[in-house]
């Protein structure tokens, strides 16, 4: 379980532990929270007052200091994890949905062709289609892509990150994705 770490000013900056989010608590950098209680964490006793610390987490907190992500500077890390969930599992070539051990990264433009691997050169392939287009673009293999690639935003990148993502987590991520997003679909 992961808690969404934001900046002061609502943007996205990382999945933390819970361990991490308790060190944010502690240290009082949690500006604000959103979202559900989903840990509390006892601490010792005060030797004056007696009383115990407790520090209750919640899945989305807004911590304080220099936002470390810009949103106008994103060039989301590519990986196939993440590109086989922007492409729905779904084959760019048949159209199949596969599971992710079934699927390859291809490239468009392929390395022998001086194609380059970034976000707008690949999509989804299952091995078969994959296997079929070889070295060549879709046009010489005479194969049509069935979707366009596209460099997912800052929004969409942290969904695509975490595969065990919190309603209330979605729920605020899905609120500031394009509206032309796939993961909309």
């Amino acid at each position: 379980m992961k808690v969404l770490k934001l900046s002061a000013q609502g943007l996205p900056q990382s999945w933390i532990s819970l361990e991490q989010a308790v060190i944010h608590y502690a240290a009082g950098e949690v500006r604000w929270e959103l979202g559900q209680e989903v840990a509390v964490f006892h601490g010792g006793h005060n030797a004056r007052t007696g009383l115990q610390s407790i520090i209750a987490v919640s899945s989305i907190i807004g911590t304080r200091g220099v936002p470390n992500i810009n949103p106008f500077d994103l060039r989301p890390t590519l990986t196939n994890l993440k590109l086989f969930a922007r492409d729905r599992n779904l084959c760019a070539y048949c159209g199949g949905v596969f599971p992710d051990h079934e699927l390859t990264r291809e490239h468009i433009v392929p390395f022998a062709q001086n194609g380059r691997d970034h976000w707008m050169n690949v999509v989804t392939a299952c091995r078969a289609c994959n296997h079929r287009k070889g070295a060549r673009t879709p046009e010489q293999a005479g194969m049509t892509l069935l979707y366009a690639p596209y460099v997912p935003s800052l929004w969409e990148d942290f969904i695509l990150r975490n595969r065990r993502i919190l309603a209330d987590q979605m729920e605020f991520l899905m609120a500031h994705v394009p509206r032309n997003s796939r993961l909309l679909a």
